[in-house]
């Protein structure tokens, strides 16, 4: 089919970053958003991963054109604390390459040292492999120190800011020949064998188009409630399925606006930490098959009181979350992006990620003078695969978790990931196994892994435990040499001493204000 003619259903992060995408990459199509406005978005949606570089680079966008008016900070990592057990200390995953110079058989240093020293902290791998931890375990943040760490660049920086915000700014982005923006109601879907016909909009009008995006959240109208997609649930391996969410506001912000998003395992799931310019974005997401949802809030309240936040005037927002994703998202001539597609759970950041992902793997398709079922396939392919690698990656969090201390826990040690995601074990879990049996150079996780060597570090998985060193490689080495301190954590926190704190960093090039 010929597509000139987008409709986008839906604004939030989600449609107003596929208009942008559309709008500028596109100039010769036809592009309208139809938002409603009486549908609240979730916005949540404050934090993200280093591949938000990718779509903001494909669009033009730098860093200084939104941040002031989005309220945002810099990213370098996302700290875990208590997922492995409770008073682990908390680790890091920190965005970047791994810098392995200088080490005998690349991150097996590491793990030879943890087998042989077992009280090393799990924390000190990321330290010792990431040069951006010189910055993070600081609250530093300067643009030029990360031009000088090694293996390192700003396209590894990603960010945190106000999501409602971020869409307002991408409005007056969008202002362009070929756009439509529409305030109204969708009331009425026309649908065919061949998909969308048409929309009634409560103002009267009639839109129509070639190709109809699907950004109405969690409700799904175009692909769910019309196309009727059938939608997998991930329930089976992801545990939560709730959250409770809320703004706080600083007490001691100089200290607290720390260059990373921070995770906090509770007795039902996790609470997020979103340090922005003006406030804390923060959440609680559980599973109400083993707390009430009164009670999870209570658990999060008390949380944040322990961490001496004032909640006595806070306003919740109680949000159900649709875990899983469609079959296919691109049906006929309909394709959704976001949270209609489907949805993870917040953990490491995922759900900004999919968008601007998914949005890069459709201006593909649309590049094309005409879209065939070669195109859509392959889409639906790329996309899917995206889906499920991060459905693991974050199920991998859980899996290696030795918390038994609430029914929560306990059914999370009981839970069977093999059978239920049947490439999970195979491509993460038993990969370890795998590399620990193999030659003694061959003990280190690949690289393509990417930050499933710092979970698994931090999470107290590892390949190179002393009974594997003993019985693959009896008396080949007494591995003495990997006990002499990397020096080049040394050498990153020489650079990095003189660089500002984030906080200073952003009130001088950001924000323009005196500290």
């Amino acid at each position: 089919m010929k597509i000139d003619n987008i409709v986008i259903v839906g604004g939030g992060s989600a449609g107003w970053m596929s208009a942008a995408t559309f709008v500028h990459l596109f100039p010769y199509k036809k592009i309208t958003l139809i938002e409603s406005p009486d549908v609240p978005t979730v916005g949540v949606g404050e934090s993200t991963i280093g591949g938000i570089q990718d779509w903001l680079t494909l669009l033009g966008i730098k860093d200084t054109d939104f941040m002031e008016a989005c309220d945002s900070t810099y990213k370098l990592s996302i700290r875990f604390e208590n997922f492995y057990k409770n008073g682990d200390g908390g680790f890091h995953y920190p965005f970047g390459v791994p810098y392995l110079k200088g080490t005998k058989v690349g991150m097996n240093d590491w793990h030879v040292k943890k087998a042989l020293m077992p009280e090393t902290p799990n924390s000190e791998f990321a330290e010792e492999y990431y040069p951006l931890m010189a910055l993070v375990n600081d609250n530093k943040f300067c643009k030029e120190t990360i031009k000088k760490l090694p293996e390192t660049t700003l396209h590894h920086v990603a960010f945190h800011f106000d999501a409602a915000k971020f869409a307002i700014w991408l409005r007056k982005f969008c202002e362009e020949d070929n756009f439509n923006f529409i305030q109204s109601n969708v009331v009425n879907i026309n649908s065919d064998e061949n998909g969308v016909t048409d929309l009634l909009l409560e103002n009267g009008t009639t839109v129509t188009g070639d190709l109809y995006i699907d950004c109405t959240g969690f409700k799904s109208l175009l692909l769910d409630k019309t196309i009727k997609e059938p939608f997998n649930s991930f329930s089976d391996i992801l545990p939560n399925n709730r959250a409770w969410a809320t703004k706080v506001q600083y007490t001691d912000k100089p200290n607290q606006v720390e260059p990373f998003t921070n995770c906090t395992a509770l007795g039902n799931g996790w609470v997020w930490n979103i340090p922005l310019w003006s406030r804390i974005g923060t959440g609680y997401v559980y599973s109400d098959k083993y707390t009430t949802p009164e009670d999870a809030k209570q658990e999060f309240v008390d949380h944040l009181n322990s961490k001496g936040f004032d909640t006595s005037n806070l306003e919740f927002k109680d949000i159900t979350m649709r875990v899983g994703m469609h079959e296919r998202i691109w049906v006929k001539n309909v394709c959704a992006i976001g949270l209609s597609a489907g949805f993870i759970e917040p953990l490491e950041s995922n759900g900004l990620y999919t968008v601007h992902r998914f949005l890069t793997h459709i201006v593909r398709a649309l590049s094309r003078e005409r879209v065939g079922r070669f195109e859509i396939d392959s889409f639906n392919l790329a996309c899917k695969k995206n889906f499920r690698e991060f459905t693991e990656f974050v199920a991998m969090h859980y899996a290696l978790s030795v918390r038994d201390d609430t029914d929560y826990w306990r059914a999370n040690l009981r839970r069977c990931y093999s059978e239920t995601l049947p490439t999970f074990q195979t491509s993460l879990v038993d990969e370890f196994k795998k590399n620990a049996i193999a030659r003694y150079n061959d003990f280190a996780m690949p690289d393509t892994f990417g930050g499933m060597n710092c979970i698994g570090a931090g999470m107290g998985y590892n390949p190179c435990d002393i009974i594997t060193l003993r019985a693959y490689n009896p008396g080949a080495r007494d591995y003495k040499e990997f006990l002499i301190p990397n020096n080049n954590k040394l050498s990153w926190k020489e650079l990095a001493k003189d660089a500002p704190t984030m906080y200073e960093f952003l009130a001088k090039n950001i924000y323009k204000e005196t500290v």
